[in-house]
């Protein structure tokens, strides 16, 4: 009975140990997945602002943890240095860090450091344009004061224009005063027919009158 069991027991002891060497060598390559550099992209300023992209270097996925990152800016001359400054997340941006500082206007040679969660390196030349100001204000914003001495020359005075001349009053169309006498010749042509007819209504009756006294 116990030479029977002895060979399934080896089996299972077998199985548990390959599956500990398993997890063992696995345990590191997950710890490794997104590899141990970081990629850096500077994707140029927005406003003076420098704007970055930073991503795992194996896989491009995004960047979970906080970045420790740092900028540098030279001027192409070397004369004028700026930085270090802090890389800062975009708001709304997985892969995106730009600087809180704002770049002068004019061309730089920035460099990026990125000493956590991995190492990683980018450099790149950025320019910066000049932005003009507001009509009416200094470079500073302030409101354009006027020279001194200046004095501000009083509007010219406006000339009226002539009154324009209402039109002489016309005589009466001709064509009115034919209309006026076609009227009053047609008023006395009714009353004198309406005084003819009354006048012939009576002398027929009159005869009538006559005529039936006659027959009586």
């Amino acid at each position: 009975m116990r030479t029977r069991h002895a060979f399934p027991v080896r089996r299972a002891g077998l199985g548990v140990l390959f599956l500990v060497l398993g997890q063992a060598l696995a345990a590191p390559t997950a710890a490794h997945a997104h590899g141990d550099t970081v990629k850096v992209v500077i994707t140029g300023q927005r406003e003076g602002h420098l704007t970055t992209d930073i991503t795992w270097e194996n896989d491009g996925d995004a960047i979970e943890e906080a970045v420790a990152a740092t900028v540098d800016a030279t001027s192409p001359d070397g004369a004028r240095t700026l930085g270090p400054w802090k890389l800062v997340r975009d708001n709304g941006s997985r892969i995106g860090w730009s600087t809180a500082e704002v770049l002068p206007a004019g061309t730089w040679k920035v460099s990026v450091h990125v000493g956590f969660p991995s190492l990683g390196h980018a450099e790149r030349e950025v320019s910066v344009p000049v932005v003009d100001p507001a009509p009416g204000t200094s470079p500073s914003g302030a409101p354009a004061s006027p020279a001194p001495g200046g004095s501000t020359a009083p509007p010219a005075p406006s000339v009226a224009a002539p009154a324009q001349q209402s039109p002489a009053p016309q005589s009466p169309a001709p064509a009115a005063s034919a209309a006026a006498e076609g009227s009053d010749s047609t008023v006395w042509w009714t009353t004198a027919g309406v005084a003819v007819i009354a006048v012939a209504g009576a002398a027929v009756g009159v005869l009538l009158r006559r005529a039936r006294a006659r027959r009586r």
